[in-house]
């Protein structure tokens, strides 16, 4: 559990660090997916960091047609659900991070690489992690 703390404070220090939040929930439970059930589908690296930006065009999108209703969150969601099963990119924590963008709103040009380089800081500390740990699985199950 040592790893997915470190990897939630690292970004809470990069956010700190540029003055923008960058630890929001779905990147949590993202991070628990990837430490704790790494074989798992959903725990892949194109499906967290592919399945965040698709949840995030969702949000977007949705966000364009109904501005910030919690009806147009909720479609969002299922949207995200849709594109990431289309897309073979499975992961739960996208669909939350569809509702982030539609009730917070986020700035586009600052929220989208910073949720980027968050998806790839998990995926990659969770590869060291799997290596460095005795006994444990290693992560990920296949990069693509």
């Amino acid at each position: 559990m040592g790893a997915v703390t470190t990897a939630l404070l690292g970004l809470v220090a990069i956010g700190a660090a540029l003055h923008e939040p960058v630890l929001i929930p779905p990147l949590a439970a993202s991070a628990t997916l990837v430490h704790c059930a790494p074989a798992l589908p959903l725990a892949q690296p194109r499906s967290v960091i592919v399945g965040h930006l698709l949840g995030a065009a969702a949000g977007y999108g949705m966000a364009a047609v109904a501005q910030g209703s919690a009806w147009a969150a909720a479609l969002a969601a299922g949207v995200a659900l849709a594109l990431t099963t289309l897309a073979r990119t499975p992961h739960a924590a996208a669909c939350a991070t569809a509702v982030i963008v539609v009730l917070q709103a986020p700035a586009p040009a600052r929220f989208v690489p910073l949720l980027f380089g968050s998806t790839v800081l998990l995926v990659l500390t969770a590869f060291a992690a799997s290596r460095v740990r005795r006994g444990a699985p290693k992560y990920p199950v296949y990069w693509w």
